[in-house]
């Protein structure tokens, strides 16, 4: 097999891996992860899910998410493991510093001339302050429904469709959690702007993004690298520019992987009914996810 050579990057930073869980991409992600070679790795926040992990499911393929890692630090990689709300526990280490890998709450760097303030975010999720137990719950229902969305994914490769994201696509389409996101990301930036830093970098809501935010006070770049459940997204820094990493448009993993992107087999149904069928199962089971979980 042809070795795949490396992309060199300066920065990289992934968020919201929940290793530990069924909906974690672990494999997707190592197959990324074998695909660069970063200068510094920024974990930020929600690496491995602490609130729901089990000593009865870490599978192999998370373990090499971990051991990829490690190995990154004896190639001179720095890492810098930032925490969230799902791996709390490892707050009370922030300082913490060992060869290329240290322990923080938060970061700033100076790239180019240029102020980054990087966090997790959660410190903005008024149900993370003043009802834990509550986000816990969202937490495992959430799981529940990847678990659930896998084997809609199952049906819609048989009907011809690539890979769903029904968790997203309700989580888009409901008024509070879009207006929770664009409060997110205002609130982020604003208090970026108050304190002159030039790129705000978050993570926390599972929402990838890249944009400029200004106000009467000034301007800022907001930017969240997403996570690897349902986006599959990262955030690199190269040549003095950042940019939002998408593993579905990255023809690279595909060769190193060998994943193949499947298309339906032609069966006794007509192509037209077999997609109206499956419009019709998806939209069914979408409300009755929306009424019963939200």
């Amino acid at each position: 097999m042809t070795k795949i050579k490396k992309r060199q990057l300066d920065y990289v930073v992934i968020s919201d891996l929940h290793l530990g869980t069924y909906g974690c991409k672990a494999k997707e992600l190592f197959t990324y992860l074998k695909t660069i070679q970063p200068k510094v790795l920024i974990l930020n926040g929600d690496i491995i899910d602490i609130w729901q992990f089990s000593k009865n499911y870490f599978p192999k393929s998370h373990m090499n998410v971990i051991k990829h890692i490690t190995s990154l630090l004896s190639k001179r990689t720095r890492v810098y493991y930032i925490t969230g709300n799902h791996d709390e526990m490892l707050r009370k280490f922030r300082g913490f510093h060992i060869g290329g890998l240290t322990i923080l709450n938060k970061l700033i760097l100076e790239l180019d001339h240029k102020k980054a303030w990087i966090f997790h975010g959660d410190i903005f999720d008024v149900t993370m302050k003043h009802s834990k137990w509550l986000a816990k719950l969202g937490g495992i229902g959430y799981d529940a429904l990847i678990i659930i969305n896998t084997f809609i994914n199952s049906i819609s490769i048989f009907f011809g469709y690539g890979k769903l994201s029904i968790s997203k696509k309700i989580k888009n389409s409901v008024k509070s959690a879009v207006k929770f996101i664009n409060n997110f990301e205002e609130t982020a930036s604003e208090i970026a702007i108050e304190n002159g830093y030039d790129y705000v970098v978050c993570g926390h809501i599972h929402q990838p993004e890249m944009r400029e935010i200004s106000n009467s006070k000034g301007k800022t770049m907001y930017l969240n690298s997403g996570d690897w459940i349902e986006n599959l997204t990262a955030l690199e820094y190269q040549n003095k520019k950042w940019s939002l990493y998408e593993y579905a448009k990255d023809p690279l993993v595909q060769e190193v992987s060998g994943i193949k992107i499947k298309k339906g087999k032609s069966s006794k149904l007509k192509k037209e009914e077999k997609n109206l069928i499956f419009e019709e199962l998806l939209k069914e089971f979408e409300i009755k996810i929306s009424k019963n979980w939200l």
